[in-house]
């Protein structure tokens, strides 16, 4: 376990790369990435119900995802005849398409590369993992969590969101931020820095060192 651990990747650190057989065909994971967010997820099995509902969540999201620049693509250590089965029968009993790619992962090389499969929640089964990628294949969030607990869809769109609006604003996020709330602007660095943000009346200012305003 403190060898797998250790080998996690983790934030700020470039995505590890791969090549999958997936439900849309093979892909090779630097290719996907290239130029576009994307969101890489797995889920413990195919015809489970969590992950039916976690499944269709994303599917049912996907004009925001493109809207937004961002690709999807879910993973479990299943077949690629088992995911083939499993998109078919979502589709045909609720109208639902799963039209992103899902990894065929039976032999446990992308779940072990991304620290998916955590033996005191399972051996054979990958955790509910989330990662965001930005489009130059930097792992910039990363979410776990057990196998009983399904993700929360708002949380994951809201921190894309934060964290696109971060990097073209280059400003910080506070607890419970939306889009449209104000945001963080950084702390001056220097006295005469500070002196000229006392001086901002533009700024929604709590002390010198937090300070808000809308964008």
């Amino acid at each position: 376990m403190e060898n797998q651990v250790n080998t996690m990747p983790r934030i700020g650190d470039m995505a590890p790369d791969f090549e999958a057989v997936t439900t849309t065909g093979v892909i090779k994971f630097s290719e996907y990435n290239k130029g576009s967010w994307v969101i890489l997820f797995s889920h413990p099995a195919d015809f489970t119900p969590v992950c039916t509902t976690e499944m269709t969540g994303f599917a049912n999201e996907s004009d925001f995802f493109e809207k937004h620049n961002t690709k999807l693509m879910g993973l479990s250590i299943d077949s690629i005849h088992s995911h083939i089965a499993w998109v078919h029968a979502v589709d045909e009993k609720t109208g639902v398409l799963f039209n992103f790619p899902i990894i065929a992962d039976l032999d446990m090389k992308v779940a072990k590369l991304y620290g998916m499969l955590q033996p005191g929640e399972s051996e054979t089964a990958a955790v509910r993992a989330v990662f965001i990628m930005d489009p130059a294949g930097k792992i910039r969030l990363i979410m776990y969590y057990p196998l009983n607990v399904g993700r929360n869809m708002d949380e994951i769109k809201r921190s894309l969101l934060a964290l696109q609006t971060s990097d073209e604003y280059k400003v910080a996020m506070p607890l419970n931020w939306q889009p449209g709330d104000k945001v963080i602007v950084g702390a001056p660095k220097t006295l005469e820095g500070l002196k000229e943000r006392k001086a901002d009346t533009s700024l929604e200012q709590v002390d010198w060192y937090l300070a808000k305003k809308s964008i």
